[in-house]
């Protein structure tokens, strides 16, 4: 029991850092909906993150078969896991793109625009979407850290628990500094490529990656603080 603590410590820890990237997804897109529904999002697209961890846990023989080479094209090998992170990391990048260019062009027009009603189930509708590629590579992620079915579970059940509390802190956070939002995008955005480039076996370290979120954030902290002086 005791040697499973530290794998479960770890792999908790490993889960919470890749379910950041879903938190901001889901904070982003709850900003768009009335206040009356932003916890609603936030609550249906972080437990059905868990409901798709869970259910994949348990298809385990299946997620590991999505490794396997589905078909070679110009000398690359295309897998099922593959395919869905070159799908997921283009749609994040659509999606990202499209709201920096909304918040950086539209919003500075000088036309006062009406603006659109927004579906919640089309927005849930786009959270399940990532939902299913993070959970895919979370759970492989975790098969290829610990053997015990008991510790994948566990650290899931745990990471969303922390999730579900965290998110509405994130989602006030990023709505109350405008700034920040824009460099939520940006990560939302390398994220994409980052699960592109794996899709096609250009794996980018993940801590490079979450070292340069954590050092852009630090910048922009100091750059509100030193204006908040002035």
């Amino acid at each position: 029991m005791t040697e499973a603590i530290i794998p479960l410590l770890s792999l908790i820890a490993l889960e919470i850092i890749l379910g950041i990237d879903n938190i901001i997804f889901i904070s982003i897109l709850a900003d768009k909906l009335p206040e009356n529904q932003r916890d609603k999002l936030r609550f249906w697209g972080i437990g059905l993150a868990m409901v798709m961890r869970l259910g994949l846990l348990a298809f385990i023989s299946w997620i590991l078969k999505l490794d396997k080479t589905l078909f070679t094209l110009f000398e690359i090998d295309f897998s099922g896991k593959g395919l869905i992170l070159i799908f997921g990391g283009l749609f994040l990048i659509y999606k990202s793109t499209k709201e920096i260019y909304h918040k950086s062009e539209i919003a500075s027009e000088e036309v006062p625009t009406i603006p659109k009603k927004i579906s919640f189930y089309k927005l849930l509708s786009e959270v399940i979407i990532l939902d299913l590629v993070f959970s895919i590579d979370s759970i492989i992620t975790a098969v290829g850290m610990v053997k015990e079915l008991w510790v994948m579970y566990t650290a899931v059940v745990v990471t969303v628990v922390i999730m579900l509390f965290a998110s509405k802190p994130i989602s006030q956070f990023i709505t109350k500094h405008p700034s920040f939002k824009i460099l939520a995008l940006c990560f939302l955005m390398m994220i994409g490529v980052a699960l592109l480039a794996e899709g096609f076996h250009f794996e980018i370290p993940k801590g490079y990656i979450y070292f340069s979120m954590a050092f852009a954030f630090l910048v922009d902290i100091i750059q509100m603080k030193t204006v908040q002086k002035k």
